[in-house]
């Protein structure tokens, strides 16, 4: 048993990451700052499982601006999710708030961490490739971004490089791609396609709908992380699912899932979303043995089960 740091465990990823700790004996040290990107109900109802264990304690504080020895004292290592998401938000002046919350707070982890001498899990993403030179697309290629968003994550990775050559920092990145699945972030396509159905509402569907990604099921994504930072030796692990599918074939599967048919409408595709997605995680599967094992059929169908279970 360990106990552990997850920062951003009201979140996505972070409430099943911790969810997935507390059920194997460690114990979880939460902290988010609630920040208003989502509203704060759907983040509670993340963590609600959480709250009713005793292996959970959770902090509400901003990474950027709060003391960090304290939070770091007496644990084993550090997952760090915390994050400002999204991609079309990033441009403009809301790029001050993703310097704010994925650059700033960053920074003064890993330099909290480093001299504590704690190992370090975080999350990058596919992002940081943009339109890749290569599919699938390898941790070696290069990173080119195309949003603002994807550059606030390469800087984490610099940041991440620069204080392990520096300092010591024993860190890991996770390179993402796109992550769904129950609880996903209710701004992403698949919870608003789910949403749609449910409703009976329109979905707008921005580009053709032929743009691919390699989708990844939240229980795969959570595996991978506690595998990189139990077992894999440094740098960066793409964490892809092996299934990359356009966006009207996601659609196809869901609507024979909920037996309707979407009234899809079409939109401009919108500035910093790339045409395609595809990793190759040989470099995870030889550190660390993980592999995907939710086909996204059946991931689609327990995100939308999910969905109507909470109707």
């Amino acid at each position: 048993m360990g106990r552990y740091l997850v920062t951003g465990c009201a979140g996505f990823i972070g409430s099943h990451l911790t969810e997935t700790l507390l059920a194997r004996g460690d114990e979880v040290v939460g902290v988010d700052a609630f920040t208003d990107y989502y509203e704060r109900e759907s983040k509670e109802r993340n963590i609600a499982g959480a709250r009713e264990h005793g292996g959970f304690s959770i902090v509400e504080t901003d990474l950027a601006e709060a003391e960090l020895p304290p939070l770091l004292d007496g644990v084993d290592g550090v997952f760090h999710l915390a994050a400002q998401p999204g991609v079309r938000a990033s441009w403009g002046f809301g790029f001050d708030v993703y310097v704010h919350n994925n650059v700033r707070a960053t920074q003064r982890l890993f330099e909290t961490a480093s001299a504590a001498q704690i190992r370090v899990a975080f999350a990058s993403s596919s992002s940081v490739y943009g339109d890749a030179e290569r599919y699938p697309t390898r941790e070696s290629d290069l990173r080119l971004p195309v949003s603002p968003y994807g550059i606030t994550k390469m800087t984490c990775e610099e940041l991440a490089r620069v204080y392990g050559r520096s300092f010591g920092l024993s860190v890991v990145a996770l390179r993402y791609f796109t992550v769904y699945g129950p609880r996903q972030r209710p701004d992403m396509a698949f919870a608003r396609i789910v949403r749609a159905l449910i409703t009976d509402s329109p979905f707008l569907v921005l580009g053709t709908g032929h743009q691919s990604r390699d989708f990844t099921y939240v229980s795969d994504a959570v595996a991978a992380t506690i595998a990189a930072f139990e077992r894999g030796t440094g740098g960066a692990y793409n964490v892809g699912g092996g299934s990359e599918t356009t966006l009207l074939e996601a659609i196809q599967l869901l609507e024979r899932r909920s037996g309707k048919k979407l009234d899809a409408r079409f939109a401009a595709a919108a500035e910093g979303d790339v045409r395609r997605t595809a990793a190759d995680t040989t470099r995870l599967r030889e550190a660390t043995a993980w592999v995907p094992t939710i086909a996204l059929a059946d991931g689609l169908a327990a995100q939308f089960d999910d969905a109507m279970a909470h109707v």
